[in-house]
């Protein structure tokens, strides 16, 4: 936000942000360009620390093996596993994956992530 009211100053323009911190805040002018720089020195503040707590987060949560998250695979190994072996075998990879609702490029990825 500093670098845009920058740019906007270089320019000849002035930002004029309504309803920050209770008021009207005009780039424009001495009082109000230093309302912003606070407020957005605030906020980015406020954003690393954020960062920092996320970052601390998942970094107590992996020494201690927990989970951390995320999207959970929707199919095992065993699963994998089998559809590898009817592929194998000579079904159709197409109706393999049709019956395990999956693209075939997904099955095709799941069994390379396998290995052989």
């Amino acid at each position: 936000m500093l670098e845009l009211a920058g740019v906007l100053r270089t320019r000849g323009a002035a930002l004029r942000v309504l309803n920050l911190g209770g008021g009207d805040v005009d780039t424009g002018a001495p009082m109000g360009g230093m309302a912003f720089t606070v407020m957005a020195a605030l906020a980015e503040m406020e954003l690393a620390i954020t960062r920092e707590r996320i970052v601390d987060s998942v970094n107590k949560r992996r020494a201690a093996g927990k989970d951390l998250g995320g999207r959970r695979p929707r199919f095992t190994e065993s699963q994998i596993l089998n559809a590898r072996r009817l592929v194998n075998a000579g079904e159709s990879a197409t109706q393999v994956a049709r019956d395990l609702s999956m693209s075939r490029a997904t099955l095709y990825r799941r069994i390379s992530e396998l290995g052989s």
